[in-house]
């Protein structure tokens, strides 16, 4: 049974849980892939380049972007708007990409309610909450107040675990890497109801 098309797989977890970073390393071990970059009205931070780490736009015109349904799905997350842009999504789709998400439990909603039958998702989070604090006090990139903020998020989406196909530990990045590779591999395996459906039709009438 050959696919067509690509492949979603959404990946989740709490900030500092070290997503960026497994996505970096298994770049080149998970074949053809786009990542989609999200829209955002937060600040952009140092180092950061705009279209390459986020497409960075200011609330007003995230909103009409909104009201133009430019949008997959999106979230208020910390105070500021996030989005993710369906356009290429659905191209890199019918390049037989794997189309890989880096968004929060509400947008991991939005996704599986509109393309779940070529979605898998994968939970990434540290292995306590103590050592996600020590992560995001180490980075050195937040005011006290947004890490607190941080962490009472993740109380929460941790608790929404359940709700993912996969579950990645992130203690040791190179163990988890390789989970993650299998997990791509998955993804790509995932096949659409649809077509589930046709092949039954077709195994009963040979």
């Amino acid at each position: 049974m050959k696919k067509d098309g690509g492949a979603i797989l959404v990946l989740s977890g709490p900030s500092g849980a070290g997503k960026s970073s497994l996505i970096n390393t298994v770049a080149e071990a998970i074949g053809p892939f786009y990542f989609s970059i999200s829209t955002t009205t937060r600040p952009m931070r140092e180092g950061e380049i705009d279209g390459v780490h986020y497409h960075f736009v200011d609330e007003a015109t995230f909103k009409q972007e909104i009201e133009e349904e430019y949008f997959l799905e999106y979230a208020i997350v910390h105070g500021n708007y996030y989005g993710t842009s369906i356009k290429p999504v659905k191209q890199a789709l019918g390049e037989g990409k794997l189309v890989i998400f880096d968004i929060d439990v509400q947008g991991h909603d939005a996704v599986q309610h509109r393309m779940g039958d070529i979605t898998t998702s994968a939970f990434i989070t540290t292995p306590t909450l103590s050592e996600l604090e020590r992560r995001l006090t180490a980075r050195a990139t937040d005011a006290q107040a947004v890490i607190l903020n941080r962490i009472d998020m993740a109380k929460r989406e941790i608790q929404r675990m359940s709700e993912y196909d996969y579950i990645i530990i992130n203690d040791d990045l190179d163990e988890a890497a390789e989970v993650l590779v299998s997990v791509a591999r998955a993804a790509r395996l995932k096949v659409p109801t649809l077509m589930i459906n046709e092949f039954v039709q077709q195994w009963e009438a040979n």
